[in-house]
């Protein structure tokens, strides 16, 4: 074991006018547990008066598909945990991740913005000639929004937004971070990508033994919560790299499943294990913040980045479609929101929501007007059972993307009211399908209905022109610490 500090050790949340020393970790995960929990109880400052804003809490996992929850129709896996917290609040059945891929839906989720318009139309990686996405420096994020106006914010997990400066998360509103900057782990026990190690303390490079990725954030979040004494609110962002490839299950829950579900296929059984393992997670760090006192004051908020990969043994129900595609498979995610004594548990709504509405819902529910342009609107009215006016907005997705498929060009979708013109790549035509009457989308109506069709064309050119002058690379051609050309 080897633990090696450059005091004091307080510039491990990156406090703005104290020296930043390096700091070196290395040894048993549970060492540095307890050596975070005893940093953070250090710097935590005297009591202030009481805020009764809520905490929030949003959890994002990856890859997760519309029927791979048990409250969503999944009959071979259990998911008791996620079940319980969304049977607590309300269940969204047309809830829409901003891009059928990682990175555009986590920029939308932190910026309000439609990703395309902040610089990440596609995913961001490693290889500088592989990766579509670089978030403009100039975005306020939303926990640089919330910190702003009196709550103290961490994030635990996935960041998946920037491999270095000026994108990395303490630099873009977090006070504390602990997780991990890549877009995949390689091995969910190694914690590597490409060889590289993107596991951060803040800004310091850490190197926990080998534990498996979701325990570990869930320890990591579980840490953060119990050593947190302020009377200020927090925004904790926690997102998890599972089940995102490589499938990887623990071992005792793969078996586990297999005396349970003996039927089911040796593909479709490692990703149903997988799922039940993050929801012992998520019912872990549910518990957690139980224990400290917080469950009744905090918004919780649950979400998927994109729709599940069926080729990996995913399950999207009965939607058409998977990751990666436009199709409701790849963009339509389980969702859900909990906010005791003031959301309505055992609720439902079908309102057309997308990942970039929750910055505005987080901020109205904090009392936070937020000042700089966004594109998401506010679903809390809906969450709190008042009366919202009816979902009038063309919405929009798009996606660059390399490769043999998608050739380094964008493909898009447009939803207005119940019709939708989608393409799963930019070599496929545009399709026009009216999802009430056709909710697979095999039927192309563009022909029997070609005005509906130019309207929303006519929309999408619109919003392509408003973001085309917006870069996904930086002044150097690349996102910082990207390698190669």
């Amino acid at each position: 074991m080897r633990i090696r500090f450059a005091f004091p050790a307080v510039a491990l949340l990156d406090t703005p006018g104290v020296h930043r020393g390096e700091v070196v970790v290395k040894g048993p995960i549970c060492v540095q547990r307890l050596l975070v929990v005893g940093i953070l109880s250090f710097v935590v400052a005297p009591a202030m008066a009481k805020d009764d804003r809520p905490n929030v809490l949003m959890i994002l996992v990856d890859d997760l598909g519309y029927g791979d929850l048990s409250c969503y129709g999944a009959q071979d896996l259990q998911t008791p945990h996620i079940d319980r917290l969304i049977k607590q609040g309300m269940r969204w059945t047309q809830f829409y991740a901003n891009c059928p891929v990682c990175s555009p839906t986590r920029a939308a989720l932190l910026s309000g913005r439609y990703p395309d318009a902040v610089g990440v139309p596609g995913v961001i990686r490693t290889h500088a000639n592989n990766s579509w996405g670089y978030l403009h420096p100039d975005v306020e994020l939303l926990p640089a929004v919330m910190a702003r106006n009196g709550y103290r914010t961490a994030m635990i997990g996935k960041w998946h937004l920037g491999l270095g400066s000026p994108n990395l998360p303490n630099e873009r509103g977090f006070d504390f971070f602990q997780g991990f900057l890549g877009d995949m782990m390689d091995d969910y026990y190694s914690h590597l990508r490409y060889g590289h190690n993107y596991l951060r303390l803040n800004r310091k490079v850490i190197d926990p033994s080998e534990v498996h990725a979701t325990d570990m954030f869930t320890g990591w979040a579980c840490d953060w919560l119990k050593a947190y004494k302020l009377d200020a609110p927090f925004f904790m962002y926690l997102a998890y790299n599972a089940p995102h490839s490589p499938i990887q299950p623990p071992q005792e829950y793969l078996e586990r499943y297999r005396v349970q579900h003996p039927e089911v296929s040796e593909k479709r059984a490692g990703l149903a294990a997988f799922v039940e393992h993050l929801d012992e997670g998520v019912g872990t760090v549910l518990t957690a913040l139980d224990e400290v006192g917080h469950a009744d004051d905090t918004l919780v908020i649950f979400t998927s980045d994109n729709g599940g990969a069926g080729y990996f043994g995913a399950n999207n129900g009965d939607l058409a479609g998977q990751k990666q595609d436009m199709r409701e498979g790849g963009i339509r995610v389980p969702s859900g929101v909990r906010w005791p004594g003031r959301i309505e548990a055992g609720s439902n709504s079908d309102r057309v929501a997308l990942t970039m509405d929750l910055f505005p819902t987080i901020c109205e529910a904090a009392a936070i007007t937020p000042e700089s342009e966004i594109d998401g609107r506010s679903i809390l009215p809906t969450l709190l059972g008042k009366t919202q006016p009816p979902e009038d907005r063309t919405l929009f997705w798009v996606r660059l993307e390399g490769g043999k498929r998608y050739q380094e060009k964008r493909y898009h979708c447009v939803r207005q009211g119940p019709w939708k013109l989608w393409q799963d790549d930019a070599n496929q035509p545009l399709r026009l399908v009216h999802l009430l009457q056709d909710p697979l989308e095999t039927m192309d109506l563009t022909a029997q209905y070609p005005e509906v069709a130019e309207r929303l064309r006519f929309a999408l050119e619109q919003h392509k022109t408003r973001c085309a002058d917006v870069s996904f690379r930086d002044q150097n051609g690349r996102g910082p610490n990207e390698i190669g050309d």
